[in-house]
């Protein structure tokens, strides 16, 4: 049952509830309870399981953009209506400490894609930049990359993306698409190459436009003076520079004027575009119709593959910032523009859902939902809030080792395979995806790279109890912030900070003077000995572990040291996605739907909406 209105929200779930057991932690009555579910289910389970499991299912992910772990009913939140979401959660096995690998858009997206964290495929950057910030520039997910998708196409899936990609088109020239989905196994793409931003959407302020112009202003002065210079001092038999080395500075100082003067406006019509498989269809979007075409895309995607077996990611524009949000959800919710974006998600999910209903596919498919990193704190316009909420972790978006950064929500639902209503406090990460569709799809692991991923099903269906992960390495940047201990034998979870940021204004938890809070510099603090926490018992990370509180502090410490050292020694140099020759805009990369620069055109037909 999916859902077009808002949900009766139900009673949660409290250990106050439960029978007075003084000698016994709610912690354990959580556990017990969860091991009886488990033992239940796998006594009660059909016999034909086994079958079915051996099948080749339909997959789809749902994959929200800064969505913030609180911002979802059965997550906690009672003030924003998520019932198709939640439906899921009930339906199937919900995961409570699911972790991103990356605390930004493109490498967590990697991780995802390809199981393995971000520094080993070069999305990891040491510099200031650490997404992909235009179509038009060089960097993004590494040619030589396996993907999950990849490995399901040989498999017989037909293979899906609508909505966000954001890791990149091309390389060298405009249609080479060495980063493009089709060119990293997806079959059929409709959406986004880039992100959401608020260049996008007229009525907001520039996101990007505004610091461009001051930067490109500042820089194409310094290069005209500098020309001027030479110029004179040619004339002048100062220097024995060739004409042509002064023509190409001259040219590189027009081009750079040319880049200030275009970027009035001109953000739009390079980075918000919208494109189906190799073609350009939009230029720019027409934000405000998104919502609709990639409804429509999705479920025709569903119809026109429902024989199978097809993979089908929806990766959201919501709710990145500008928060576009149609009219039917407008003014709808109890939190403002944000939650209208969240309710509208949900809405979004129920049709689709619904669609798997309609083709009788629910029972053959299994569905995913989850979101890229935590919600965007800093995010605000006045006095309003626009970035989500993040329960009780603290931090958020761009933070690498602050739980509100990296903990996602993770809902899993398969009728018959998986367990309804199950809960799960194991550590598992979004790099788990990979190995566990590969395994599903009846595929290989490639043998010639490390997957930091680990099969999830044996642990979604109750068959075992722990979570694989022992170590899981949290990065900012190229640059370790945290590492997290799962000690299966006590049940502890410890996480040690080397580096944690510097919130500004002091104690307001988040960097709020800079938008973003950075990965090292001044804008951090490093920690050594390193904080500790115990995650099994403090989850918020409120209060930092010392030899008077843990008496194993030192212990832990050292086991964790030695276990980045192991880590350390398993990577190896790769090029870099985000270096500086990386990043840059490059004219001859602009995908451009017309003549450059005047690059327009809008091939989607509104009347079919």
């Amino acid at each position: 049952m999916y859902y077009d209105n808002s949900p009766q929200l139900s009673t949660p779930f409290v250990f106050s509830d439960l029978p007075s057991w003084p000698s016994v932690s709610p912690k354990e009555i959580s556990s017990l309870i969860g091991q009886l579910k488990r033992g239940l289910y796998l006594l009660l389970k059909p016999p034909g399981l086994q079958a079915l499991v051996s099948q080749k299912p339909n997959v789809v992910i749902f994959m929200a953009d800064d969505l913030g772990i609180g911002d979802i009913g059965c997550y906690g939140n009672n003030t924003i209506r998520t019932p198709n979401i939640d439906q899921l959660a009930k339906e199937g096995v919900k995961l409570t400490h699911h972790i991103a690998a990356a605390p930004l858009c493109s490498p967590s997206r990697t991780t995802f894609l390809t199981g393995r964290y971000p520094i080993r495929s070069g999305m990891a950057d040491f510099g200031g930049i650490r997404v992909l910030q235009w179509i038009g520039s060089s960097g993004g997910l590494p040619p030589n990359e396996t993907t999950f998708t990849r490995i399901l196409q040989k498999q017989g899936y037909a293979t899906g993306l609508i909505g966000k990609w954001h890791q990149g088109v091309n390389c060298e020239h405009r249609n080479d698409h060495c980063h493009h989905p089709l060119k990293h196994g997806f079959d059929y793409f409709y959406g986004m190459p880039f992100s959401m931003m608020g260049d996008c959407q007229i009525t907001q302020p520039p996101e990007m436009a505004a610091p461009l112009r001051i930067r490109l202003w500042s820089y194409s002065q310094w290069i005209a003076l500098a020309v001027l210079t030479l110029i004179a001092a040619k004339l002048t038999q100062l220097i024995r520079l060739s004409w042509k080395t002064i023509f190409l500075l001259a040219f590189s100082g027009l081009l750079f004027f040319v880049s200030w003067f275009s970027s009035y406006g001109f953000i739009r019509y390079w980075n918000c575009v919208m494109m189906r498989n190799y073609e350009v269809t939009e230029q720019p979007m027409k934000v405000e119709r998104a919502t609709s075409l990639m409804l429509r895309e999705a479920i025709s995607f569903i119809e026109r593959n429902q024989h199978g077996p097809f993979f089908l990611l929806v990766s959201f524009l919501h709710v990145h910032t500008p928060l576009v949000t149609t009219g039917n959800f407008t003014g709808k919710s109890n939190h403002g523009l944000y939650g209208d974006n969240v309710e509208e998600m949900d809405w979004m999910i129920g049709r689709i859902m619904s669609s798997l209903d309609n083709q009788g596919l629910k029972s053959s498919t299994l569905t995913y939902f989850t979101s890229d990193h935590g919600g965007h704190l800093e995010a605000q316009q006045g006095n309003v809030q626009l970035g989500g909420w993040n329960g009780i972790y603290k931090g958020g978006k761009a933070m690498g080792g602050w739980e509100g950064g990296i903990r996602v929500p993770g809902l899993f639902s398969w009728p018959r395979i998986l367990p309804e209503g199950m809960v799960i406090d194991e550590p598992t990460s979004l790099m788990d995806i990979y190995p566990t569709l590969v395994h599903l799809a009846g595929g290989t692991l490639p043998q010639d790279r490390v997957i930091d991923g680990r099969n999830l099903m044996p642990l979604l269906q109750g068959s075992v109890q722990h979570s694989e992960h022992e170590f899981m390495f949290h990065y900012c940047g190229a640059y370790l912030h945290a590492v997290r201990w799962h000690q299966k034998e006590s049940g502890n979870v410890w996480k040690a900070h080397y580096m944690t940021p510097v919130f500004q204004p002091e104690g307001a938890g988040g960097c709020y003077e800079l938008r973003f809070c950075p990965c090292s510099g001044e804008g951090v603090t490093h920690h050594d000995p390193p904080l500790l926490f115990d995650l099994s018992q403090d989850p918020s990370e409120a209060m930092p572990l010392s030899p008077d509180t843990e008496l194993l502090l030192h212990a832990v410490l050292r086991r964790i040291d030695k276990a980045v050292d192991e880590h350390r020694r398993m990577l190896s140099p790769v090029p870099q996605q985000f270096s500086v020759s990386n990043i840059l805009w490059k004219p001859w990369l602009q995908p451009c739907c017309g003549m450059f620069p005047f690059c327009w055109c809008d091939k989607e037909n509104d009347a079919n909406l």
